[in-house]
């Protein structure tokens, strides 16, 4: 072979490994439980994302470039972390999105951080993911005291004045799992109730994981508890459900936070006669007005023509919503290096009331949404519906007084 020959080769060889490199896949890491007993939920908050991406793709991309998601599972912290390093070592993304779980938030952004790599959190709700100056790290869904603070709003604002009541003489009792997730939300429950002069008789922590809540139910009757504040997973609302219908015990209220009093599966294992009336403090569900939530609509047909259901919670709408901000933050940045990714999406500017899920955006300098929060809804025949804030009910809160 000539030297020109050989010289010309090269450089067609050069020309298409630098066009094949241009056009490289922008890679984000996916960080969801996808297994073990967070595994339902982990998913559909994957899906929210998986949609946000597929509208990304199909309208060209991040900076002209397909995006390839990388699911990674985590079942816990320690698993949580391995993903974390596979995903910023090995594959080199540009970012993780993530993750429903406290828990593995709190474990895979530590990796994240000190790999430089941003970490866009969806779901999580513990106030501590944003609480310990790391730079990396960006919040756009409601946090834990966001839910606490809905639980004591549902009682002050929907509850009371509908049974026409000074929120103040109703007896209120606390109960919530004993991990980071539920005692995070009673602790700030139990603050603001105090706060607001509202009569606290009980605060009892269980296990997640218990069989058995007959003596925690005994405590409630006990208290002649007028409302019920649980947070739970889905195992133990079910549970908890079964055993004060056995007991015979029927407050006022049932205010729930968190999916497992969002979700229709719980609905279908408790039934609908014993969740009518209940209350339920979470991220946006799907019967919620329009005009409180543009895109809501829009966002569960597509959900529904990509998996042939409709949303199973409102984890995938919250995720979605998330991830749309964080993507249209990267398109508008000036690179996708780390840097000019966190630049653009603290330019962020966008109204509550504006997205799919009601929210808006407006990140604080530790990275939180300042303009995330929740939303009341109620089981009213056997459907979830909105009952506050007003902008966003499609319905208004009814209760039956129990003697």
């Amino acid at each position: 072979m000539s030297t020109k020959h050989w010289i010309t080769s090269a450089c067609v060889a050069l020309s298409i490994s630098v066009s094949l490199a241009s056009h490289a896949d922008v890679k984000l890491g996916a960080l969801y439980p996808f297994s073990g007993s967070l595994a339902l939920l982990g998913d559909e908050s994957y899906r929210g994302l998986e949609v946000a991406v597929a509208e990304r793709n199909a309208s060209g991309g991040l900076k002209g470039e397909q995006i390839k998601l990388l699911k990674a599972d985590a079942v816990d912290a320690g698993q949580a972390v391995g993903a974390a390093r596979k995903l910023t070592s090995v594959e080199n993304v540009t970012a993780v999105f993530g993750s429903y779980s406290s828990a593995l938030a709190f474990a895979a952004t530590q990796v994240t951080e000190m790999a430089g790599v941003p970490y866009f959190e969806l779901g999580a709700v513990s106030d501590s993911i944003t609480e310990r100056d790391l730079k990396y790290v960006v919040r756009s869904n409601p946090t834990a005291k966001n839910f606490a603070e809905g639980t004591i709003a549902a009682i002050t604002k929907v509850l009371a004045p509908t049974l026409n009541i000074d929120p103040k003489q109703l007896k209120i009792a606390i109960i919530h799992e004993d991990a980071l997730y539920g005692t995070t939300i009673a602790t700030f429950q139990k603050k603001l109730a105090q706060e607001q002069g509202l009569n606290v008789v009980e605060v009892l922590p269980y296990s997640a994981k218990a069989v058995d809540l007959s003596s925690l139910i005994l405590r409630l009757k006990g208290s002649q508890a007028d409302v019920v504040l649980q947070t739970s997973y889905q195992n133990d609302t079910t549970l908890f459900f079964r055993q004060i219908r056995e007991a015979g015990f029927k407050p006022k209220a049932v205010i729930g936070a968190g999916g497992g009093y969002s979700m229709q599966d719980t609905l279908k294992v408790v039934g609908a006669e014993n969740m009518e009336g209940v209350l339920d403090v979470d991220f946006a569900q799907y019967q919620t007005n329009e005009a409180g939530a543009p895109g809501i609509g829009a966002f569960a047909k597509a959900y529904k023509e990509r998996y042939g259901t409709d949303p199973r919670s409102g984890h995938s709408l919250i995720n979605y919503v998330g991830a749309k901000i964080f993507l249209d933050a990267m398109e508008a940045s000036d690179s996708l290096e780390a840097d000019a990714i966190l630049s653009s999406v603290y330019k962020v500017d966008i109204p509550e009331g504006k997205t799919a899920a009601g929210i808006g955006a407006k990140f604080a300098d530790n990275g939180q949404n300042e303009r995330a929060h929740t939303a009341i809804m109620q089981w009213q025949d056997g459907v979830l519906k909105t009952v506050y804030p007003e902008s966003a009910a499609v319905a208004k809160a009814r209760f039956t007084q129990h003697k």
